[in-house]
């Protein structure tokens, strides 16, 4: 079941990829508070997913790509959900969503050059973000004050940075590497299966060669004779 492509987790996250046109459309016709109670199924979603994966022993690298692209359609269907909707706010906190968009682009960036593909860490900080980011969103727009946002904005600084130093430390993408000291764990052991591979090779070089010189010692023995 752990390798089924069509489980649950994995359709919870195509769900949220199916909502971002309904929450644009809602969006772009000025329905609010239909926007508003769609975002936070798919919010709720979005954590709901990667819980049930973990529980059922569901997590897989098409769920961990589920689960990145629906972080980024879903939050730009945020980002132009506030620009249509509520266009004084968005015009107050411009420059903190351009914050976040490069909080963004640079982990995205630097995964697609070393990877040539996004990276799918999804790390415990990252997480934590997704988490802060829902009542964030809803504070900014419900309670017009944007402290907590811009917070949280910040705290995403951290989350990119953490990512950044992920990436230079793998030599390969891998999907849910939870902080940098995993990544740099999961480098320590593949060069110790490293160095037991070469170990194993020089032995068994090193065996070949001895049973060749036993074989060259035997036949020149029986030479002599």
């Amino acid at each position: 079941m752990a390798n089924s492509i069509l489980n649950i987790p994995n359709c919870l996250s195509a769900s949220r990829l199916v909502l971002v046109p309904v929450l644009l459309y809602l969006a772009y016709y000025g329905h609010g508070n239909a926007f508003l109670i769609l975002l936070a199924g798919s919010l709720l979603t979005d954590g709901l997913d990667g819980y049930l994966a973990r529980r059922w022993n569901q997590t897989s690298e098409l769920g961990a790509r589920l689960d990145s692209w629906g972080d980024l359609f879903t939050y730009s269907a945020m980002l132009l959900g506030l620009f249509l909707l509520w266009p004084s706010i968005f015009q107050q906190q411009k420059w903190f969503f351009v914050l976040g968009f490069f909080t963004y682009l640079v982990p995205t960036l630097s995964g697609l050059l070393k990877f040539h593909e996004l990276p799918r860490y999804h790390t415990w900080s990252a997480k934590l973000a997704a988490v802060l980011m829902a009542p964030a969103y809803y504070s900014l727009v419900l309670l017009d004050t944007s402290t907590f946002f811009r917070g949280v904005i910040f705290f995403h600084i951290w989350v990119a940075l953490e990512e950044v130093f992920i990436t230079f430390t793998l030599n390969k993408n891998h999907y849910n590497v939870a902080t940098v000291f995993h990544a740099r764990e999961l480098m320590r052991r593949q060069r110790l299966r490293f160095r037991e591979r070469r170990v194993q090779i020089q032995e068994r070089i090193g065996l070949k060669e001895r049973r060749k010189s036993w074989k060259n010692k035997e036949s020149g023995d029986g030479d002599c004779r």
